[in-house]
């Protein structure tokens, strides 16, 4: 079996195991679909780990003691296995305002990016600020990454909208904020301001909020804490799942190519696929769907080491939900190579890593996996 990375292929050797110099920890357990773990600047002694039907809870890592932060599950709407409490960024000067954001499906279907306040160790959230909100065709394809950028701006990861195929063209269409990277200036006391320099500002029939597009349904994004670059795990069609980079200069007025390319290639279903759009962003990694140990059927983005343990440093770290594989590779010249599968290696004793829908990031650059069945890990150097 060959692997597809860009346009250069590479022998199955490479997909042998590697030596076990890398492990993960059990932090936390017992938590109800967690989607996103992170930790606040404000302490190395907590993390919050969200819960997809709405809760937000507070771990100590060293005893794991749960106590919840905040509660909406009244609001969120939990239909289908892609909606709900999806994402959330710590506003960069969040140690002092305490101010953080959510992004959350709702009852009516809208997509509401939300900002609250820690005051006193507390929530009130009966104080929930909703920023920007946007009905939602269909009950997948969400997105629901969101996250501060190196310029101190909010970026949301928006999908098409749902279906297949994105049947209503929301990826291409500049008039709509599906299918799409927005960056919005939320610094200011109340809502939100566009910035400046967003790059479709003059052009009178594009939603001014966009940054990039193209996407189909960005499944965890997350900004090279180093560099600023960006990364996008986009979850595929029925053929290819997809790694897509971009540097954050290069970033402002991206094309990703989906409705018209899934992957590399045109999208294969009939009157959909086409040729490379202009300003097409060609994703570094691609793989098929399937069972294998290089397969999969839905990708979950991680992040570029760049915490402690030696192996992975400098290495892009992400999986695959549906088929719970752990890989890695490092870009070099805007490819990507050695490619490695961790998977064996990064299963806690006696149990395995179930479904993988999220990675976190501490403020060390400490890498979290998070298991949709349950519980959190942090990866560690092996014993």
């Amino acid at each position: 079996m060959q692997h597809t990375f860009s346009i250069l292929a590479l022998s199955s050797t490479l997909l042998l195991p590697v030596s076990a110099k890398i492990a993960v920890k059990k932090v936390a357990d017992g938590f109800d679909r967690p989607v996103w773990v992170g930790v606040p600047q404000s302490t190395k002694k907590q993390l919050w780990v969200m819960e997809q039907n709405g809760v937000i809870k507070a771990v100590d890592p060293e005893s794991g003691e749960k106590t919840i932060l905040l509660d909406i599950c009244k609001q969120v709407s939990r239909q289908g296995n892609e909606e709900g409490m999806l994402g959330l960024a710590f506003a960069p000067n969040f140690s002092k305002t305490g101010r953080f954001y959510i992004n959350y499906v709702d009852k009516e279907h809208h997509t509401c990016i939300s900002r609250f306040q820690v005051k006193g160790g507390a929530i009130d959230a009966s104080k929930e600020e909703i920023v920007l909100r946007f009905k939602q065709d269909f009950q997948n394809h969400n997105g629901g990454w969101l996250d501060f950028g190196p310029d101190g701006m909010l970026y949301i990861g928006n999908g098409d909208g749902g279906a297949g195929n994105d049947p209503k063209q929301r990826a291409q269409d500049l008039g709509s904020l599906l299918g799409k990277i927005l960056r919005i200036d939320v610094s200011g006391d109340k809502g939100y301001e566009v910035p400046k320099d967003n790059p479709f500002l003059k052009n009178k029939d594009a939603k001014p909020e966009i940054w990039a597009y193209g996407i189909r349904n960005p499944w965890r994004c997350s900004f090279d804490r180093k560099t600023g670059d960006l990364w996008i795990g986009d979850v595929g069609q029925n053929h290819w799942e997809e790694i897509s980079y971009t540097t954050h200069k290069d970033g402002f007025g991206a094309n990703f190519g989906w409705r018209l390319r899934e992957g590399e290639v045109a999208t294969p279903a009939n009157d959909v696929g086409g040729d490379k759009p202009k300003d097409n962003v060609e994703p570094v990694y691609v793989y098929k769907h399937g069972g294998g140990k290089d397969e999969g059927f839905s990708v979950t983005g991680g992040y570029l080491y760049r915490g402690p343990v030696k192996e992975l440093q400098g290495r892009y770290i992400f999986a695959d939900y549906q088929n719970p594989r752990i890989w890695s590779f490092e870009l070099k010249n805007g490819k990507a190579r050695d490619f490695k599968d961790h998977t064996d290696e990064l299963q806690p004793k006696g149990g395995n890593i179930k479904q993988i829908p999220s990675f976190g990031e501490d403020l060390d650059g400490n890498v979290f996996i998070v298991d949709h069945s349950g519980p959190v890990y942090q990866i560690i150097e092996a014993e």
